[in-house]
């Protein structure tokens, strides 16, 4: 821990622009004196006190009600001080510029992006998979996101991690045992059902694995692209999606001239939708740009909806626009305007070749974005490609770091398996593989944490938290 962590930080807790409440939150390993240079008085450990908030000068900046936090019984683990007042900027950022005149002398200084529950992290408060949580709640955009983060933040994530890691702590325990006295010849995989508690160990960490899977959609959903002709009924679908008149629709090709992103969410799930220029040859600068940035957006798409007309499902410009989709990307081939077919026939919804890898195979559909026909089987469609299991939610958030680190765990286990099937010679690689997938496990809550790592962290927190 460096020396910057041992000094006082404070900052406005709230978010920016007017409110009816305004937070300034104090934190530093002993605040008894600031407390009492700032209000002539002690104030009561966790009890609300009704108080003027006063200049050098003693004229009032604002009243209301300031909080004493004694350490360890806080958020951070150190001394904690919060002032309640009203939330304007203004008022708020002189309170705070008096806040820190005040506690000068004891070098207390605005903290960091994070530096709040950094703090809480490094004084044990929190392990690292609830520190992370505390910034999902936060940014949390559907209900299902905020009650898997407020689960993450209980501590259901870490506690499944840390009953794993125990289990694996033990198995090593009697294999370290066995490698210490040679001598006794004890068949230690047979004796202790050594493969057998492996094996029950690998089964929860798959479970585990799939659980974060869910939790780390929940949390950063798809990025969906819509792409196609102009006039294929894109923007039209992402305002049926919306539910809303998000993009401008017209029967003028070239009307979208750049991305429009919206954001949907299908059983709770985030959907980033992106509407995108239709793809043609043109000599419109204009437009060809818009062009250009299309297929930017279509090479980092999660998911392509390729939309095409169903009154001619065989164009040899769709062709070439698949031809060029961007292969290992799952698409989703949606013939659109089937309203407008005689008779209310289907589209002729040709076989095309598949080019994306073999878990994720081209999968057609038609709709019509004006009537909603088939728009319930399109987004249950993107609910399979993502992955997510309807009916069910996942009971944590998780990252993309959460899941490295679980399939890194469970490789290893794997390979201590192999080594399982062969005789006691290899013991020490067996042994070698459980240490590899606990400090995997244990990085997941911050028991073996590279300080790069927490800066990375921490840094996309909010100044305040």
């Amino acid at each position: 821990m460096t020396a910057a962590f041992h000094t006082p930080i404070a900052a406005i807790a709230t978010a920016p622009g007017r409110g009816g409440i305004g937070v300034i939150r104090i934190s530093g390993r002993d605040l008894g004196a600031f407390v009492r240079d700032f209000f002539g008085r002690e104030l009561t450990p966790r009890h609300a006190h009704y108080l003027p908030f006063s200049d050098a000068q003693g004229k009032a900046i604002d009243e209301g009600i300031a909080l004493f936090f004694q350490a360890p019984h806080s958020y951070t683990g150190e001394d904690v001080l919060e002032l309640q007042g009203h939330g304007g900027p203004a008022v708020l950022r002189r309170l705070l510029t008096r806040c820190l005149e005040a506690g000068q002398d004891m070098g207390l200084r605005l903290a960091e992006p994070g530096e709040f529950t950094r703090r809480a992290f490094l004084n044990d408060r929190l392990d690292l998979a609830q520190a992370e949580a505390v910034s999902d709640l936060i940014n949390a955009s559907s209900e299902a996101a905020a009650r898997s983060a407020m689960a993450s933040l209980s501590g259901a994530f870490s506690t499944r991690v840390d009953a794993l890691s125990e289990g694996i702590v033990r198995l090593r325990m009697l294999v370290e045992a066995t490698l210490d006295f040679p001598e006794e010849e004890i068949d230690f995989l047979e004796k202790y059902q050594a493969a057998a508690q492996l094996a029950k160990l690998r089964e929860q960490l798959d479970e585990l694995v799939r659980q974060a899977r869910q939790g780390m959609i929940l949390r950063e959903g798809l990025q969906v692209v819509l792409a196609g002709q102009p006039n294929v009924g894109k923007s039209s679908l992402l305002n049926a999606l919306a539910g809303d008149e998000i993009a401008i629709v017209t029967p003028i090709a070239g009307t979208t001239r750049d991305k429009v992103i919206q954001q949907i969410h299908i059983e709770g799930v985030p959907l980033h939708i992106i509407d995108t220029a239709g793809l043609r040859e043109t000599e419109d600068t204009v437009e060809s740009l818009g062009i250009a940035r299309s297929w930017a957006a279509i090479e980092k798409a999660d998911v392509i909806l390729h939309l095409r007309d169903a009154r001619a499902p065989g164009d040899e410009l769709d062709a070439a626009i698949t031809r060029r989709l961007p292969p290992g990307t799952p698409v989703l081939e949606v013939y659109n305007k089937i309203d407008l077919l005689e008779n209310g026939s289907e589209p002729a919804v040709p076989n095309a070749p598949d080019h994306t890898d073999p878990g994720h195979p081209r999968q057609s559909l038609g709709i019509s974005a004006k009537t909603g026909a088939g728009l319930d089987t399109l987004r249950t469609k993107l609910l399979e490609i993502a992955g997510w299991q309807p009916g069910t939610e996942s009971p944590w958030l998780a990252r993309e770091r959460h899941l490295h680190a679980l399939n890194a765990a469970a490789s290893h286990l794997a390979l201590a398996a192999e080594h399982a099937s062969h005789n006691d010679s290899v013991l020490d690689l067996f042994a070698e593989e459980l240490r590899l997938a606990h400090e995997d496990l244990c990085a997941i809550t911050g028991q073996f944490t590279s300080d790069d790592l927490l800066g990375e962290i921490f840094s996309s927190f909010c100044i305040g938290k």
